[in-house]
């Protein structure tokens, strides 16, 4: 059971709470505090018509001690307000992450967490993902998180390279989009930090978007035999490098870690149901709060 199915049960459960207490629950506490109030009235009147203080806030107190909730219902209906909030901006608007693998370095590191866009593809149903507002597509050079199509409880993060009806082709390192090299600009050396392996760092433009990717000169380039069946579906495998065509729906995914980063190169494409956001910035990194802030 994943976290976002566990948000929206218990967003119902004190959804229902909260509606018995609001619509049902609190006129029958009212209405015992009101008969009980009337009847302490009715039996020191005449201390009330008098004035006496003790006898009012005896009065007040019987009708508050009526009116409070029951224990139950602060930890049930009270909570509502609080999961509704978090319920809500996590499925619509914003959902955090923490990156746990090193596949995006150097743009994201082991230990970031992230915050994600949910709306800029479209407004989905919460929990089944269903898409009920398109609002956009993903665009080439975005951070996408996605629900990895091996195991779709999983999520993961790439950098969008191929958009629907693509030719993504990578030969000896090299990336081509529908048959272009895409600009790599070598910027020296890049030590993994938790490695401390020496990598080829380079400024590689797609799109309208720079960003760096690395490289790891010890990787061999060869990928037959290394992929997944589902791979074979929209690829073609040779000694150098591979060919892929994206269908329609679907997008081509690579981490920037290239040489160590399990992508759309060995499990194939990601269709667009399975996408989950955008990811935009970096809200917190407990060894390297330096890091804190977006990221292209």
């Amino acid at each position: 059971m994943n976290f976002a199915l566990i948000l929206c049960l218990l967003t119902f459960f004190t959804g229902v709470m909260w509606g018995l207490d609001t619509f049902k629950w609190k006129k029958q506490r009212k209405a015992r505090a009101l008969a009980a109030a009337r009847r302490f009235e009715a039996d020191n009147r005449e201390a009330i018509d008098r004035g006496e203080k003790v006898v009012i806030d005896e009065r007040n107190a019987l009708y508050a001690n009526e009116m409070r909730e029951p224990w139950w219902l602060d930890y049930t209906a009270g909570l509502f307000p609080v999961f509704l909030f978090v319920f809500v901006l996590r499925s619509f608007l914003f959902e955090p992450f923490r990156i746990p693998s090193g596949s995006m370095l150097p743009t994201l590191h082991i230990g970031d967490f992230i915050l994600v866009n949910k709306y800029e593809y479209g407004v989905r149903l919460p929990v089944i993902g269903t898409k009920i507002i398109p609002m956009g597509s993903p665009k080439r050079g975005d951070v996408v998180v996605f629900r990895y199509p091996m195991d779709t409880s999983v999520d993961y993060i790439k950098r969008v390279v191929g958009l629907p009806g693509d030719e993504i082709k990578y030969v000896n390192k090299r990336l081509f989009v529908n048959g272009v090299e895409q600009p790599q600009t070598p910027t020296g050396d890049w030590v993994d930090p938790d490695t401390m392996v020496t990598l080829s760092a380079f400024d590689e433009k797609l799109g309208e978007k720079t960003h760096m990717i690395v490289k790891d000169d010890r990787s061999p380039e060869s990928m037959r035999g290394r992929a997944y069946p589902r791979a074979l579906q929209s690829c073609q495998y040779t000694l150098d490098g591979f060919t892929c065509k994206v269908p329609e729906g679907s997008y081509f995914m690579l981490g920037d870690n290239r040489d160590n980063s399990e992508d759309s190169r060995y499990w194939g494409v990601v269709p667009d149901e399975y996408l989950v956001g955008r990811a935009f910035f970096i809200w917190l990194n407990f060894t390297e709060p330096s890091r804190i802030g977006s990221f292209q």
